[in-house]
């Protein structure tokens, strides 16, 4: 029978070659999906409480590849690795080393300079990291983290709270989170950032 997920405004469709990659392959709905993998990414939460991190650690390809390996690892065999195709949003797939060491040292630069207030360098961060859009599937939860990581670990502050909605499924919490991101695309981040400590 295999994975059949329908998806939602905002989320970018897998190819058939990467739903191959599917290590649990008794799941075959999206809500069996969602479930492992938020088990994953609390997996992964739990390794992260356990670090103290410094910003040079964390803002690099290596730290990126594998908090996105520890969040979803359990669910697909890709996981950590960088999409290999073209999708619906992001640089074209060769670009991504390349945009995300750009991203890394610009974050850097605005941390070392105070550059921006803590708040706005992490969702700056986060809204740039998910427009790159390294891996083939959880981009948008990926992005939250590092922001709340970049929050806690570098700026010792508590971290976002994105609206404690489940931001995976269809709610007016997804919705208002959606609009704030494609005002962003547009260069206002003003909403994102309230919708991150709402």
């Amino acid at each position: 029978m295999g994975l059949s997920i329908e998806y939602l405004d905002g989320q970018t469709p897998l190819d058939e070659d990467e739903k191959e990659g599917l290590i649990i392959k008794s799941i075959t709905t999206r809500q069996e999906l969602n479930e492992f993998e938020q088990q994953n990414i609390e997996h992964a939460i739990e390794w992260l409480m356990r670090r103290k991190l410094s910003k040079e650690q964390i803002l690099t390809e290596l730290f990126i590849r594998d908090l996105h390996k520890r969040m979803f690892g359990e669910v697909w065999g890709w996981a950590g690795s960088f999409r290999k195709t073209n999708k619906n949003i992001g640089v074209d797939f060769t670009l991504i080393s390349t945009q995300l060491k750009q991203l890394s040292d610009d974050c850097l630069f605005w941390i070392d300079n105070n550059s921006y207030p803590s708040e706005e360098t992490a969702i700056i961060f986060k809204h740039r990291l998910v427009n790159i859009h390294c891996f083939s599937n959880g981009n948008g939860r990926h992005s939250r983290l590092m922001a709340d990581i970049i929050m806690e670990k570098i700026y010792n502050s508590l971290p976002f709270t994105w609206s404690s909605n489940n931001l995976i499924d269809a709610t007016v919490a997804r919705s208002i989170y959606i609009k704030a991101i494609r005002k962003a695309d547009k260069g206002d981040i003003g909403d994102l950032i309230e919708f991150a400590k709402s």
